[in-house]
């Protein structure tokens, strides 16, 4: 079917069509059956035998229908076929995620109704569909520690993911703007580094303004496990991030004695949560006691998240001077047998990437943390510093995540343009991640099956709310799902995204329409206009590229 997003293996059309309407009867294995009722909560599908059946149809001259779900062991996890005909819709899938993307596509065969949140019908083209990810990672960043996001939009975000296909989301909890959940057994975390008593409002390079504004917001450990919970259901695996050594202000604010500088009796001017953008040179000792520290505070999180197979624990731009400057922090190193400071900082981040080992988790990394070296053999770069740092990583025999700043930084704008909100920089459209190819033809067979797939980031210093988010992720994030579902955009993807755009107005996404923004999208007195042309991701491309080759290469790149 040329209209369905992302684009299926193969679809082949039939003939005629089938009334499908609330209330319509399903039968099947019941954990098939309740993913594919999730996915089309709008046809309130009832179990075979209790008792109802499907309301009158539409009077469009198809037939009435059932939906029928069977297993079949030998399709991968996500893949599923489905058959629509006289007899009804057949659905065959080996698991839950598998039924619940069968659910998808049958929804987006209905009318644009079928994404309102209201019990809807319709008419369903006969059509046969075989279809299976390309890729196993099909992933959305969401950073909710420069700008805090309250957990319904979370909720939201998983919801149009699921729309989507895209099945995994990195919640970047932690960084030097904030602190974002609970911890009972630290609480200062979240009583002081999970707010801030202001926000920059300025540009680089100018004289700092702020806006007096208070800022902050934390998830409860409650709320991590209902969040967990809703994106399991919908086949999306959340991956948390606690972005360490660096990136340390927020943490240091809370507890003081885990600073870099207060070694050795030291006791040096607190650190407050960062209320500007960029860097700071915050940055937590590597000594055994700040190991232990985050270690119990991994344990509540994973206790909360429940089953999490994988933990994002950073490891990008950090400024090691204090750990320098710490005799005990070098007598340490000197101890453990480690010749430099870049060592000590893979040391730590590999000692974390054990104690997740322990809980069954598998460690994720920035690809600066790969620079350093000594990583576990199982942890997972994520080279956003450029492709050529990916192929090292997969090289060396790690499994890599794209996540390149062109064209997969969402922060930047769609055009360069005054008309575009304030952006980082220009420009990313969608036809550039349409484009983007996660495994590189130049690439061998060996780095190649290394590539688990790719995802989008929405970094958040420009990204106040949530209709800010939704303007910068849709639809370039469409064009991602389909990169990463269906391995490449076809010739046919301009005319299914503006097919599907409807989908996302009944959805009530506010995304950025092809032609520009809407007028009250557009940057104001409020949230400043972009300054176009004055960052441009492809000299942003070619500064990082470079530092992946430094010696100091965890330094930040700005």
């Amino acid at each position: 079917m040329t209209d369905l997003l992302p684009r299926p293996l193969s679809a082949e059309p039939g003939s005629g069509s089938l009334d499908l309407s609330p209330g319509t009867p399903i039968s099947g294995p019941a954990e098939l059956v309740d993913a594919v009722r999730l996915a089309l909560a709008v046809l309130d599908l009832r179990p075979a035998g209790s008792g109802s059946g499907p309301g009158p149809g539409p009077e469009s001259g198809a037939v009435s229908g059932t939906v029928a779900v069977g297993h079949d062991a030998s399709l991968g996890a996500e893949a599923y076929r489905l058959e629509v005909s006289a007899g009804g819709v057949r659905i065959e899938a080996a698991g839950p995620a598998g039924a619940f993307y069968a659910g998808q596509t049958l929804r987006q065969l209905l009318p644009d109704a079928a994404f309102r949140n209201v019990p809807a019908g319709g008419s369903v083209p006969f059509v046969r569909v075989e279809d299976a990810p390309r890729f196993a990672w099909r992933g959305v960043h969401l950073d909710v520690a420069r700008h805090f996001l309250p957990k319904r939009e979370v909720l939201r975000m998983i919801d149009l993911m699921a729309v989507h296909k895209l099945n995994r989301l990195h919640l970047h909890l932690v960084d030097d703007q904030g602190w974002r959940f609970e911890s009972r057994t630290r609480p200062r975390l979240h009583e002081v580094a999970s707010h801030r008593p202001q926000t920059i409002t300025t540009y680089y390079h100018e004289e700092p303004a702020y806006d007096g504004v208070p800022h902050g917001g934390y998830y409860t450990l409650d709320d991590l496990t209902e969040i967990a919970s809703y994106a399991r259901a919908r086949a999306v695996t959340i991956v948390p991030e606690i972005d360490v050594p660096g990136h340390a202000s927020a943490i240091l604010a809370a507890y003081p004695e885990l600073d870099a500088r207060a070694t050795g009796g030291r006791r040096p001017e607190p650190f407050t949560v960062l209320e500007r953008w960029g860097i700071s040179p915050a940055i937590l000792s590597p000594l055994p006691p700040t190991v232990d520290f985050l270690a119990e505070v991994i344990g509540e999180l994973l206790e909360a998240l429940g089953e999490t197979p994988y933990v994002h624990i950073g490891g990008d731009e950090c400024v090691l001077d204090d750990w320098a400057a710490s005799p005990e922090i070098v007598a340490y190193l000197e101890e453990l047998g480690l010749s430099s400071l870049p060592e000590m900082h893979a040391w730590f981040l590999r000692r974390l990437a054990d104690v997740l080992a322990e809980r069954g988790s598998r460690a994720v990394v920035w690809d600066e943390a790969f620079v350093s070296g000594m990583l576990r053999p199982d942890t997972i770069v994520m080279p956003w510093r450029g492709l050529g740092v990916a192929e090292r990583a997969a090289r060396a025999g790690h499994d890599v995540v794209q996540t390149p700043i062109f064209p997969l930084y969402f922060d930047y704008a769609e055009a360069s343009s005054p008309d575009e909100p304030v952006a980082i920089g220009d420009a990313i459209t969608v036809t550039d991640v349409a484009e983007f190819e996660p495994v590189p033809g130049t690439w061998g067979a060996q780095e190649a099956r290394h590539v688990l797939g790719a995802q989008f980031q929405l970094w958040s210093e420009r990204l106040p709310d949530g209709r800010a988010v939704d303007y910068r992720a849709w639809p370039r994030g469409c064009a991602l799902a389909e990169v990463a579902w269906a391995g490449s955009a076809d010739a046919s993807f301009g005319a299914r995204l503006e097919r599907h755009l409807r989908r996302l107005d009944a959805l009530g996404v506010e995304y950025r329409p092809p032609s520009g923004p809407h007028p009250w999208q557009r940057g104001g007195t409020g949230w400043r206009r972009h300054r176009a042309g004055v960052i441009k991701v492809v000299e942003s491309m070619k500064h990082v590229e470079e530092l992946t080759h430094a010696a100091d290469s965890t330094r930040p790149s700005i």
